[in-house]
């Protein structure tokens, strides 16, 4: 049986933004959580831990998925789509990277929304999940790959 690329990618995704969910707000430390967007090694090293723990999570959940389904997938690809939603997922995670950018488009004051508030849902927080789906979308797309198996 073989599997087309547009299978994989729909399974792949769905395995991705759901491991995404579980990393994101379960695995994730509160300390963690409070501490990745401080400046210097204090913030760095909070991120790197929660960008850690996520992506293992994410690569247990492609590895259990691709082993059940049979999906056919490689390792290199894999490899590189887990490498690309790690990457931006620490980029968003440090903070002042993903409010520049918002900056930069015109969505600073979006991204500001709801801060003074102290409220659960910020502007700040809809980008950075918009920003994580995304990419996890996009690495979906490298992982599910064309070609042959």
């Amino acid at each position: 049986m073989t599997t087309t690329a547009a299978i994989r990618f729909g399974a792949v995704a769905a395995v991705l933004l759901g491991a995404h969910q579980v990393g994101d707000y379960w695995i994730q430390t509160h300390g963690q959580a409070m501490a990745k967007g401080k400046p210097g090694r204090e913030g760095a090293t909070a991120c790197a831990a929660h960008v850690a723990t996520y992506t293992l999570g994410q690569a247990a959940a492609l590895a259990a998925a691709d082993r059940y389904l049979r999906l056919g997938l490689t390792c290199r690809r894999a490899a590189a789509g887990l490498a690309v939603s790690a990457a931006t997922h620490y980029y968003a995670d440090r903070r002042t990277p993903l409010a520049a950018l918002a900056n930069r488009l015109g969505k600073g004051e979006f991204h500001r929304l709801g801060q003074s508030a102290g409220c659960l849902g910020t502007g700040a927080g809809a980008l950075d999940q918009s920003w994580h789906l995304g990419w996890c979308t996009l690495a979906a797309a490298v992982v599910a790959g064309p070609g042959r198996r």
